[in-house]
């Protein structure tokens, strides 16, 4: 099956980070249990949120500098992926619960636009300090991809394929024609086991393949990512050894 429409998650998948750590790496036990504690489904996102970003408390300087970090942080192949994916007439989007500059930043790196980006919107008092985030985002409970996705508009088109990494990616497979764990940041055996595909290794390039249905791409541009990823599917390094 050829894809329409890709929709990646933003931390531990376009990018080998978790923002909110970098942002809160004064109390980086605490706010990487509660992550963790998240991404496993073990307790419900509006749980952690509020208390992750009470105890980080980013300033509007904090985020440019997760801008930055984000962006030098891009896992491999993941612009060449997008570029690949919008040449073969891919709709790309990221979905995140991110804060909404740093996210977009990703955004712009890649060449995606700002329509076809959600994330959670963050708030700045007069000297930008920190004074809250949008209460109100879906993206800031369970449940909220797959609340964005379905509510998308433009619609999303379909089939559509979900990359992500954690529990609240998986809570939208309902929304997608399917998902996709990426585990070479993290890997987080309950969200795998449940995946329709799974990518190992720290490379992006294997959702080419996936999202073309195998096929080969039409444009050159994208051939090369294409051969990348299919070689990482069967199992190969990029000089022919096994992985």
């Amino acid at each position: 099956m050829r894809f329409r429409c890709v929709i990646f998650d933003c931390d531990s998948t376009l990018c080998a980070i978790e923002g909110i750590q970098v942002l809160g790496a004064a109390h980086h036990d605490e706010i990487a249990r509660l992550t963790e504690s998240a991404m496993h489904g073990r307790i419900p996102l509006e749980d952690v949120y509020a208390r992750r970003l009470a105890l980080a408390r980013p300033a509007r300087r904090d985020l440019d500098a997760l801008a930055d970090r984000y962006i030098s942080a891009l896992v491999p192949d993941a612009r060449d992926v997008v570029s690949a994916l919008v040449a073969e007439g891919i709709d790309v989007r990221i979905v995140s619960g991110g804060l909404g500059p740093a996210v977009l930043a990703v955004a712009r790196a890649l060449g995606v636009a700002e329509g076809r980006v959600s994330a959670v919107g963050v708030h700045f008092d007069g000297d930008g300090a920190y004074a809250g985030f949008d209460e109100q985002s879906p993206l800031a409970r369970s449940g909220g991809k797959r609340a964005v996705i379905e509510g998308w508009t433009p619609a999303v088109a379909r089939p559509a394929m979900l990359v992500g990494d954690g529990a609240t990616d998986l809570e939208a497979r309902p929304a997608v024609d399917a998902f996709v764990a990426y585990a070479g940041v993290v890997r987080r055996k309950d969200v795998v086991d449940r995946a329709d595909f799974v990518i190992d290794g720290p490379s992006l390039a294997a959702v080419v393949p996936l999202a073309l249905g195998g096929a080969p791409p039409r444009s050159a541009l994208a051939r090369a990512v294409f051969d990348r990823g299919v070689a990482l599917l069967a199992g190969r390094s990029l000089d022919g050894s096994p992985t």
